[in-house]
């Protein structure tokens, strides 16, 4: 039997199969598969649409209802711990998620046509209101303290502020960052090197002006080693940097063929 209804009320088939449980008071969780079946089809059938997105929706979910009828008239399935399988769990699962949002979405709408309710006041008080402040009664507030006290106070505060402060990093001065051209170092030291041939280290750092020029020149001198244009001498352990000079390997091959 066809029943009269406006199906374009229902959002959805899991909105119609809720409907039609709500409809027949039957217990979610035991949904006569049979009788819920007939009654959906019975709705397909009376359902007028062109729309064959929302149309298709509802035949999925006709064929899933034929599946689980299907289903349980055959002998259940038993998972690994031996207990029998319900066709409809999966069906019952989605429902109550449904069901969960569809009351939470009422919830929400309720809300919302509330709080389009709700009216603010502007703030009317007056300024001497606003500017209106209690007075401070002296007495109450100093109580039993005198000049003495007072002043032991204020050298315990400005005690505590002494000790907040670091007496290391309140001794450093501002820091300034040193643009030291690394190539132009370099060709300071080479024309050094050319000029005196053999000097100590601590002659060639005199001549900087900043610790940032030390380190630079003492980086410039590593390299030079490095590349072989110099030799360093040390002969104990707290004695003067000698540095030498050291000819190029093609002066030194001329030199050598011109003595054969």
């Amino acid at each position: 039997m066809a029943i009269s209804v406006k199906l374009q009320a229902f959002e959805g088939p899991l909105d119609l199969l809720l409907h039609l449980i709500e409809k027949n008071k039957v217990d979610i969780y035991d949904i006569p598969i049979v009788e819920i079946t007939a009654q959906y089809l019975d709705y397909i059938k009376a359902m007028e649409t062109e729309d064959m997105n929302v149309m298709s929706e509802f035949l999925v979910m006709a064929a899933t209802l034929l599946e689980i009828k299907c289903r349980m008239l055959l002998p259940r399935e038993v998972d690994e711990e031996g207990e029998e399988i319900d066709p409809r769990a999966e069906l019952v699962q989605k429902l109550l998620e449904y069901k969960m949002y569809k009351y939470m979405s009422y919830e929400l709408k309720d809300r919302q046509v509330d709080a389009a309710r709700t009216l603010f006041k502007d703030k009317t008080l007056p300024r001497e209101v606003e500017d209106y402040r209690p007075p401070v009664n002296m007495k109450e507030l100093l109580g039993d303290a005198d000049l003495s006290k007072l002043q032991n106070l204020f050298k315990m505060v400005m005690k505590r502020q002494e000790d907040k402060i670091d007496p290391v990093r309140s001794n450093f001065g501002r820091i300034e960052k040193d643009e030291i051209d690394m190539d132009a170092k370099a060709g300071y030291v080479d024309q050094f090197i050319r000029l005196h041939r053999t000097f100590s280290f601590r002659q060639l750092l005199e001549k900087q002006r900043s610790k940032m020029e030390i380190i630079v020149t003492f980086l410039v001198i590593l390299e030079m080693m490095k590349l072989g244009r110099i030799s360093i001498v040390q002969e104990d352990t707290f004695d003067d940097i000698i540095i030498t000079a050291r000819e190029p390997q093609a002066e030194s091959l001329a030199l050598s063929q011109g003595q054969g």
